[in-house]
């Protein structure tokens, strides 16, 4: 099927659309609904009716936006009317949810006059955060969101006039840096005169360019005073009339440094790219055809062409979700009355600031394993970027404050938690290890130092403050790749062949020699292997913790460890765990990764270990040992081993969390079950750490629960090695890394 056919069937699969209203709270019982609804819900109406205010309290209202249209100007369609436009204010509101979790109520008012339009608007007020006005055509859009502006006091933004503004913004902050150019001295042309015209324009004024030097062009020409003393243009185009001799688009564009185009495809040739200055900068914008193709405004000049499109299969598309989204998240979050300049200002900044920063893995994944590196193809972050969420929303928020729109204040360190939360479990159990770890950073020996990722996770964890990074391995090789990838910090460095590491050979040796290393063999290795030689700098409390195992099989990067520094003193068993985050219940599972046939003695020590884990992510646990067998339902030695370590800890006087077992996971895990059959188990709550009876079956169940559970996975994290070391999956991303770097800075902050 073609696109059109394929995005047919996606509207009509049932349930068609695809947005629908979810409750957020429990409506199991006759309590639940007599809460939700009559009688308990007088009381939240009486507090709001004393007070409006507490309807950000009692009700969704400081999460809900409307996007509200008419349909008179819908993208690449025009004027469709109400009802045809509902599929695209539907999609609006997936993107709202899907990247700032705002709800939406999608609104298609039947009405082309514009004050109308406006009151029906206005006597909705009560209901919303915040209004974004969408598909409106001009000049009437204007006039829509002055008055709007004016008259209620919740933010108000028209997404078509000034989402492409801040974006490009954005752009046209880096590509001025990339060409070595200021601001105020760019001569921009544009072509197209409409409400996203306009106020790009204005926009740009906004970040430091001279209203002066910016020549726009309509249909019939440039934009000039003359033209507007005959009354050739409205009073919206008025306002960037310059006093220049009258003509058309190719005589704008000669001599300029910008060209931004908000028209129609195909318009501008290589003759007017090459007319234009030294390195210039081009955002044709037209969608789905832009004013210039990519290639051939590239092709055009051989110095340098920064370009953007509105289009994703180029580089630097310019996309409105990369701006409202964030916006609103962060003027609801301070009750902001409006969207002003400054909040509009800062988002363009910490865009562009965004792009000038190491990719995450996943980007980079989502767009083909294309490279996305600052420079003239990479002047304005992915939409998938998780990042953006973090920096857009704080710094509107905090623009909104500085600049007297916001109603409310909010802690800066505590809000970018609330947003991590928002992105799901994970996220919030991460934020507290980082800040542990923060709090008190140690030394991290990576292995595998010359390996690209690592070289990314060390650059992060050092400037986010989490730990102190060595790499292993070769010093000039770990230099020139930390340059080639742009990140600005000098690692610290520990090279094998260069340096005198004569004590870490015979420190192998030593502990080695009855095993059958040789001290030549224990010299190889140290020179060599960088798991030997991290596991030594541990040992040796050179470095504190070490993380490797990205580009080897498990048990060959595990190996080097146990050999070397081993279990601790009170620990005869290292066991794999990892955490399992759904989206309102975390679970540590074990042993995944270490111990293939565990007894009932392996099975306690890994249920205390994991005990501890979980503790250090700030999670009281409970543990269930499973089975297939529920409380010796089934009795044979398999389920006897599982129920002998339940026991063995249940009379462990140093064991202070409830433990039970052997139970059936569901047993372990869903409430009605356990208090209704099993009412007499030790567990009065769902147990949130799961010993699974052996390898085979802890590595399926957290892979089952993963992909088929939509569970997010961190780890897997060793425990119970005498000093921290974890060790990474192959394939593991950057993000991976830094999040087993905090682990192991926590770890080492217990010793």
């Amino acid at each position: 099927m073609g696109l059109d056919e394929d995005s047919l069937d996606y509207h009509r699969t049932d349930p068609p659309g695809k947005i629908e209203i979810s409750t957020t709270k429990p409506t199991n019982t006759q309590r639940d609904l007599s809460l939700a609804y009559s009688p308990g819900v007088a009381a939240p109406c009486m507090e709001i009716d004393e007070d409006a205010d507490e309807a950000y309290t009692y009700t969704s209202k400081g999460n809900l936006v409307g996007v509200v249209s008419n349909g008179s100007a819908v993208l690449g369609l025009g004027d469709i009317g109400a009802q045809a436009s509902k599929p695209v204010m539907e999609g609006k509101g997936v993107l709202f949810k899907r990247f700032a979790d705002i709800d939406v109520f999608d609104l298609e008012l039947d009405e082309s006059d514009p004050h109308k339009f406006v009151e029906a608007v206005k006597m909705m007020e009560p209901t919303f955060g915040g209004i974004n006005l969408e598909d409106i055509k001009a000049p009437e859009c204007f006039t829509i969101e002055e008055r709007l502006r004016e008259e209620i006091d919740i933010p108000v933004f028209h997404d078509d006039q000034h989402g492409t503004a801040i974006i490009s913004g954005a752009a046209l902050l880096n590509a001025a840096d990339i060409a070595d150019k200021d601001l105020e001295d760019l001569e921009i042309v544009f072509s197209g005169a409409g409400a996203s015209a306009i106020a790009t324009a204005k926009f740009y004024v906004s970040l430091g360019c001279r209203k002066e030097n910016i020549t726009m062009c309509d249909s019939s020409g440039i934009i000039t005073e003359a033209r507007a003393e005959r009354g050739d243009v409205n009073e919206y185009k008025q306002q960037f009339a310059r006093d220049v001799p009258e003509g058309d688009l190719a005589d704008a564009m000669e001599g300029a440094d910008v060209f931004v185009g908000l028209s129609i495809g195909g318009i501008v040739d290589g003759e007017m790219v090459r007319s234009m200055a030294e390195d210039p900068i081009i955002f044709a914008m037209a969608n789905p055809d832009p004013e210039i193709g990519y290639e051939e405004a590239k092709e055009a000049r051989d110095d340098t062409v920064i370009m953007a499109t509105g289009r994703s299969d180029y580089p630097n598309q310019v996309n409105n979700v990369l701006g409202f989204p964030f916006i609103f998240r962060g003027a609801l979050d301070v009750r902001a009355t409006e969207i002003n300049e400054a909040m509009k200002v800062a988002c363009a900044e910490a865009l562009a600031d965004l792009a000038r920063q190491d990719v995450p893995d996943a980007v980079v994944k989502a767009y083909g394993d294309e490279p996305l590196q600052y420079g003239p193809d990479y002047i304005i972050p992915k939409p998938v970027d998780p990042r953006v969420l973090f920096r857009v929303a704080p710094a509107v928020a905090e623009a909104a404050m500085e600049s007297g729109a916001a109603r409310t204040e909010i802690d800066p360190d505590a809000y970018e938690e609330e947003l991590e939360a928002r992105l799901g479990k994970s996220r919030e159990m991460m934020r507290v290890v980082l800040n542990k770890a923060k709090s008190d950073p140690k030394t991290v020996a990576l292995a595998e130092g010359e390996n690209e990722k690592m070289i990314r996770a060390a650059y992060q964890i050092q400037e986010q403050g989490i730990a102190a990074p060595i790499l292993i391995g070769d010093e000039s090789e770990i230099r020139q790749t930390a340059a080639n990838l742009g990140l600005d910090f000098d690692p610290q460095v520990a090279d094998p062949s260069v340096g005198d590491y004569e004590e870490y050979a015979a420190r192998l040796h030593d502990l080695r020699q009855r095993k059958g290393i040789t001290r030549t063999e224990a010299t190889d290795l140290i020179e060599n292997d960088s798991n030997y030689f991290g596991s030594v700098m541990v040992e040796q409390g050179d470095a504190d913790a070490l993380l490797t195992g990205l580009s080897h099989h498990y048990p060959s990067a595990l190996r080097p460890p146990l050999q070397v520094i081993g279990t601790a003193d009170d620990v005869d068993y290292a066991a794999g765990v990892y955490m399992l985050t759904f989206k309102n219940r975390v679970v540590f599972v074990a042993d995944a990764t270490v111990n293939q046939d565990p007894d009932e003695e392996v099975l306690a020590e890994v249920t205390k270990l994991t005990g501890d884990l979980a503790r250090r992510f700030n999670v009281e646990p409970r543990a269930a040992l499973l089975s297939y067998s529920n409380f010796g339902s089934v009795d044979n030695e398999g389920t006897r081993k599982p129920r002998r370590a339940a026991s063995m800890l249940q009379d462990d006087p140093e064991v202070d969390f409830p433990v039970d077992g052997e139970m059936q996971a569901d047993t372990a895990v869903v409430e009605d079950i356990l208090e209704g059959t099993y009412g007499f188990s030790e567990l009065d709550q769902p147990a949130n750490v799961l010993v699974f009876p052996n390898l085979e079956s802890g590595n399926i169940g957290y892979k089952l629960l993963q992909r088929l559970g939509g569970a997010d996975a961190i780890g897997p994290m060793l425990v119970g090695m005498d000093k921290p070391v974890h060790v990474l999956q192959r394939g593991d991303e950057v993000k991976d890394i830094v999040n087993l770097a905090s682990v192991a800075v926590v770890d080492a902050q217990q010793d």
